[in-house]
């Protein structure tokens, strides 16, 4: 692959401006989905503002904390990150918080995260370390993909005992996806991927509620939550019912500022609010995906391959959850869904993105690519 020069100092506005314009503009559709539930649920209808709008101040410093970090730091980190990951999944089957019959937080008093939002970026990290360390023989089963597949299994079986089979799956999925780019064979990544669907296949037999909810997609049962979501969206229409106008927030919908929180954008700013939604987040696959194209090696490379997918595949997963399109998951929405821990690990995998993007040389596009490849022959001849 021919990589372009590295530049120092730059920073991919379209990238930034996407996901900080996210950030920002969820601070009001946290408060209008939230307002009513607050004010009878913790006496005060601005609670749940205050509190989301403080983390999403700490998550832009994040952001530009970490992007100024060069992000080959994280490969030598990424065994102690990983591995610390592990030991905080294990430490909440063990003491963690439940809630709603599932235990998936760390209570430390005065605040609560979710370890698997930070496995799954710990996992990417490490894979894409892994890849660039047997990148001479990364078609080799026993040296390069079992150990990998180890840490893949260990950080989809903690989770999916939480339980939480969807994200366990959406993780693997990821996971897989990098392990392509990263260069192994699709013969054997499909035949892992017969494996994990086998197994999330008996997992989901498993579970009666979650029977339920596969059934319930295939129309066979009810959803009410779906069914809520999707009289949102009727609601809204074209050009939605306005700002804080929002029906199915008052006691209809649960979860409204959380998983379900699209639709309620969909409902008060209507299709082309959400249609505006999912264009930011094309934006931001685009320029990802566009810096671990030119990223200055293959670390960085498949990093922000993964940090991309992550990103945009929460976001389509969760578009497609409150369309009806997918089975109903607890999967959040990046960037807007209501959660101190998916905001902040998600701002901080955003902020290493646009490190690698700088040092990628994106800029000024065509003309940094052609002199890349001016130079790549130059040094070709020297070597010659």
């Amino acid at each position: 692959m021919i990589k372009a020069d590295r530049t120092s100092g730059h920073i991919d506005w379209i990238l930034l401006l996407a996901a900080a314009g996210l950030m920002l503009f969820s601070v009001a559709f946290v408060y209008s989905a939230s307002s009513s539930f607050a004010d009878v649920r913790l006496g005060s209808s601005d609670r749940l503002f205050w509190s989301h709008a403080l983390r999403v101040v700490v998550g832009l410093v994040v952001v530009l904390v970490f992007a100024k970090i060069d992000y080959r730091i994280w490969r030598k980190f990424s065994r102690v990150g990983i591995v610390g990951a592990l030991l905080l999944l294990l430490y909440v089957l063990i003491a963690g918080e439940a809630r709603n019959g599932a235990t998936r937080w760390i209570s430390l008093g005065f605040f609560s995260f979710q370890p698997s939002e930070l496995a799954k970026f710990a996992l990417i990290t490490h894979l894409a370390a892994m890849i660039a360390a047997k990148e001479s023989y990364i078609g080799s089963f026993k040296r390069a993909l079992l150990p990998m597949l180890v840490w893949i299994a260990a950080v989809c079986m903690l989770i999916g005992l939480q339980p939480n089979m969807s994200t366990a799956a959406v993780i693997f999925t990821i996971a897989m996806t990098v392990l392509f780019v990263g260069g192994l064979s699709l013969w054997q990544l499909g035949g892992i991927a017969l494996l994990g669907i086998g197994s999330l296949v008996v997992f989901a037999q498993s579970a009666e509620y979650r029977m339920q909810r596969l059934m319930a997609y295939w129309g066979d049962g009810e959803n009410y939550q779906l069914d809520q979501a999707l009289l949102a969206f009727g609601n809204g229409g074209i050009f939605g019912l306005g700002p804080g106008q929002s029906r199915q927030r008052d006691w209809f919908l649960p979860e409204s500022y959380g998983d379900f929180i699209f639709s309620i954008v969909g409902e008060e700013y209507g299709f082309i609010g959400a249609g505006l939604i999912l264009t930011a987040f094309c934006l931001i696959v685009w320029r990802g995906l566009r810096s671990a194209k030119w990223a200055p090696d293959t670390f960085g490379h498949v990093l922000a391959t993964g940090i991309t997918i992550t990103l945009g595949a929460y976001a389509l997963i969760n578009a497609g959850v409150t369309c009806g399109v997918l089975p109903t998951t607890g999967l959040p929405m990046p960037f807007i869904s209501y959660g101190g821990t998916a905001t902040i690990i998600s701002a901080a995998a955003l902020g290493v993105l646009l490190n690698i993007s700088a040092q990628a040389g994106v800029y000024p596009g065509p003309q940094t690519q052609a002199a890349a490849v001016a130079n790549y022959d130059i040094q070709s001849r020297a070597a010659h």
